[in-house]
């Protein structure tokens, strides 16, 4: 997510999270690997002693905070792995908003499936009366977080925390429909011509990829639908049989935040966007779609459909990855806390960090990530 400049408000948002979650600092606990224990392959190309060194900051160094899980895989296997005490191979930690990369993935498999168009008006039917300006919206603008609908992700200017529409739509008064909470919002700009960073538009994915597998209202019904055809297509083929997504009441996945799966399963569906789609030589996703989401969008130079992109921002905003440190064709799923799954194609790496450090205090782990892949060879 977009490093807003926040602390306060971050706190009350893990404090709305609780409500709903349990706690925003705690996830379920599995057997550890040992405190402070390192896994390094044998014949990792990179040195044990050079890459323990920079893995250690991550769980040693307190400006990078609280790392919880990271594995790094190279050449599409395990080659180091590290877990904070109370964490394992086993458990199961929070996307956050590594979720809209998948949502994006699912809604590639919808297009090749021929069920959703990617330039066509989005089939949603709150934005079908007539003269309805929101009847221009496309996929293309969703995936691209340009669809002009007005929403305020976080914590901004003269909005507090409680009232911006991300908590306001997964924890207070939207959580029981985060569809029709995002779909009823009113445009702010013409669809295509701004770029707004909005949980919200992975939502609306979610509900317009449900309705294309099941016209049932019943929220059960929908939940299954939409959890049989991201297990059959996805997570299955990859091997992520840790991979649970949350839905809301209405049976709306929650596309935009809220998939749990273990470090090793958000690795792999790291190297499955490494390899342009394709796993264990079955090419399940059309590699000009994986092409398609690592292009930069029209209104954000470092992004590009529902994934971030190691390069520059337009027009001064806060820069994310760390362009100029590692190559421009770098690519991550990034999520609230510092969830990371980072992709450099050049070095046939995916790294994974999952953990708990505030928005606004991000840089020193950009930096560590820099060092950790100069470390590796590029082909």
């Amino acid at each position: 997510m977009p490093r807003n400049k926040f602390t306060a408000a971050a706190t009350a948002f893990c404090a709305i999270a609780a409500i709903a979650l349990g706690s925003c600092t705690q996830e379920p606990v599995a057997k550890a690997a040992g405190p402070g224990e390192t896994f390094i392959a044998d014949d990792a190309v990179v040195g044990k002693d050079r890459l323990a060194n920079a893995i250690a900051p991550f769980f040693e160094d307190p400006a990078l905070s609280e790392t919880r899980a990271l594995v790094i895989m190279q050449g599409g296997r395990v080659i180091a792995e590290r877990y904070a005490p109370g964490y394992g191979p086993d458990t199961r930690l929070i996307s956050w908003s590594m979720a809209k990369s998948v949502t994006a993935t699912l809604v590639g498999l919808m297009v090749a499936d021929g069920r959703l168009a990617l330039d066509e008006p989005a089939p949603v039917p709150e934005w079908q009366t007539p003269r309805d300006g929101r009847a221009a919206i496309t996929l293309r603008h969703l995936l691209h977080m340009s669809s002009g609908l007005d929403h305020t992700e976080m914590a901004e200017g003269d909005v507090e925390i409680f009232d911006a529409d991300t908590p306001r739509m997964l924890f207070l008064d939207g959580r029981e429909n985060v569809a029709r909470y995002a779909e009823t919002r009113p445009l702010e700009a013409d669809p295509g011509k701004k770029f707004e960073y909005s949980s919200a538009t992975s939502n609306i994915l979610a509900d317009i990829m449900t309705r294309s597998l099941t016209e049932s209202k019943d929220p059960e019904v929908r939940r299954d639908a939409m959890l049989e055809y991201a297990r059959g297509r996805l997570f299955e083929p990859l091997g992520m049989t840790s991979a649970f997504p949350q839905f809301d009441r209405n049976g709306t996945m929650l596309g935009g935040s809220m998939i749990h799966a273990t470090a090793r399963d958000w690795a792999k569906f790291g190297e499955f966007l490494r390899n342009n789609g394709s796993v264990r030589a079955a090419q399940l996703l059309p590699t000009s779609w994986t092409r398609f989401m690592k292009t930069p969008s029209p209104n954000d130079n470092s992004y590009g459909a529902h994934i971030w992109l190691n390069r520059p921002r337009n027009d001064g905003r806060d820069q994310v990855l760390f362009p100029g440190k590692a190559p421009s064709d770098v690519f991550a799923a990034l999520g609230h806390l510092g969830q990371f799954v980072i992709v450099s194609p050049q070095h046939r790496l995916t790294i994974v960090r999952l953990g708990n450090t505030p928005d606004d205090k991000l840089d020193p782990l950009d930096d560590q990530f820099a060092k950790l892949i100069a470390l590796f060879p590029r082909r």
